[in-house]
């Protein structure tokens, strides 16, 4: 593995760290409060003889002890869409969103929907949600995903930069496409610093449009499965200071308790290790 990217951004000992955080992590999942309880979930859970932990930041989110991906898409939950496969570090960006009923809400590039089901189930399926995806095949894997999970979403197959900017939005999540480098026991992740390159240049052009598309006073949060500054602390800073959206402070859940990655003030970088993936996040507001 070529860490020579880490060693440039952070120095050798924080890159050492990171590299160890790429390990096996137990399976964690979330209730789907549309279709049910964590309560029903728990019991239903001990009857199956599957063993688990509370996440002591988030009520909805599980960590299993015994069970695999694979054993859990075998059950009636999985199948009947009461929850949901989820990394820890990706629930995070719907609660930071904090979308309310009524709010009219985008996902830039939602597939394939975990986190525009979660919010759906964070607002009861209150808020006006719409999802982007430009891709065929992930645009209908995510549909189907809205389906199981019955999430009420506007889910359109479109690059959200063409989204025309007579619409206008309340709350906006953009989880930029990225290298991966948060995640590196992805298969998908890439690590070459070309990619880094170009990955950096849309993720500033869909912050930016972003911008455009949410009201004045409204919150976009941005994130990304990557520990690299290029596509994180750097995209923010100057896209924030070529638009005059302003970072604010990130209100995280009590007893929240990853690690983190050095970062600018009012964002945050997840050191990747045995609980969370590598993530960043920010939230940016438009006045």
């Amino acid at each position: 593995m070529d860490v020579s990217l880490f060693e440039e951004a952070y120095g050798g000992e924080l890159a050492t760290k990171i590299v160890r955080g790429f390990c096996r992590r137990p399976v964690t999942l979330r209730v789907n409060r549309i279709k049910s309880t964590a309560e029903s979930l728990m019991e239903e859970f001990r009857r199956v003889g599957i063993s688990f932990e509370r996440v002591p930041w988030y009520e909805d989110a599980f960590v299993l002890l015994n069970a695999t991906e694979e054993d859990i898409r075998e059950t009636a939950a999985y199948r009947e869409g009461r929850v949901y496969l989820q990394s820890l570090s990706s629930m995070l960006p719907p609660l930071l969103l904090n979308a309310k009923p009524n709010d009219d809400v985008l996902d830039m590039t939602a597939a394939p929907g975990g986190k525009t089901t979660e919010i759906c189930a964070l607002t009861g399926n209150a808020a006006l949600v719409t999802a982007c995806e430009r891709d065929s095949i992930r645009f209908e894997r995510m549909k189907f995903n809205f389906a199981r999970q019955g999430a009420r979403v506007n889910a359109m197959k479109t690059d959200a930069l063409a989204l025309d900017e007579m619409f206008s939005f309340d709350k906006i999540l953009l989880d930029a496409p990225c290298s991966g480098s948060g995640t590196l026991q992805n298969p998908n992740a890439r690590l070459e610093r070309s990619f880094v390159g170009k990955c950096a240049i849309r993720q500033e052009k869909l912050l930016k449009k972003g911008l455009k598309l949410l009201k004045r006073g409204g919150i976009l949060v941005y994130s990304t499965c990557s520990v690299l500054p290029a596509e994180n602390g750097e995209v923010v800073l100057k896209v924030s200071k070529e638009t005059g959206a302003e970072l604010v402070p990130l209100d995280f859940p009590s007893n929240f308790d990853a690690r983190l990655l050095p970062s600018p003030e009012h964002t945050a970088c997840i050191l990747p290790d045995e609980k969370f993936e590598g993530f960043f996040l920010a939230k940016l507001q438009k006045f």
